[in-house]
């Protein structure tokens, strides 16, 4: 019994510190340091929203770049069902579903016949990546220049600008946005 009250004392002090003060603190300081990103790096062409910066979405005009698959469902793209396909390389499962992806890239741009880049077949671990990489947008150059009749050095010199490299100069791979890739694509802004 004499050890019961210290315990009751320690748990009801922790249930509020860890669930309350720091979670209030944490969301506190995210608004008030980092709104934009604690708001979930939303892009909006006036009241409309577009998408996030956070999120992989459909692009499935030739017009636009693709993005990784998404491994979601029963939607892709779906923030509530992150996840990845959890299908390891001897699976046959993933070789199908590698072999219609690339099928289908290469039955929107018939003429290009270099190698697909991994990413642009392969589900990323959340299934929501909204990056590829510099490799599968440069893939997806000349589809996208034909389809807007726009020179290709043209897409290939924003895909460039819009490249982001390793995060603090050490840190992942150089990757390109696809949304905001496409915005630019568009002559919007994002904001």
């Amino acid at each position: 019994m004499s050890e019961l009250r210290p315990a009751l004392i320690s748990f009801l002090l922790l249930t509020v510190i860890t669930g309350v003060v720091y979670p209030l603190a944490v969301t506190g300081l995210g608004q008030a340091l980092f709104s934009d990103k604690a708001n979930g790096s939303l892009i909006r062409d006036g009241d409309r929203l577009i998408g996030s910066q956070l999120i992989g979405q459909p692009f499935l005009d030739p017009r636009y770049f693709f993005g990784r698959p998404s491994a979601t469902a029963p939607q892709p793209y779906n923030g509530a069902a992150s996840s990845g396909s959890n299908q390891g390389p001897t699976n046959p499962a993933l070789a199908t579903a590698i072999s219609a992806r690339v099928a289908a890239l290469r039955a929107f741009d018939p003429e290009n016949k270099t190698s697909v880049p991994i990413d642009l077949v392969t589900a990323s671990g959340s299934g929501l990546d909204p990056h590829i990489s510099p490799a599968a947008a440069e893939y997806q150059v000349p589809r996208v220049a034909r389809m807007r009749n726009r020179p290709e050095s043209e897409i290939r010199t924003l895909v460039k600008e819009m490249t982001e490299g390793r995060t603090f100069g050490i840190l992942g791979e150089p990757r390109v946005n696809v949304l905001l890739l496409n915005l630019a694509l568009d002559g919007k802004q994002a904001g």
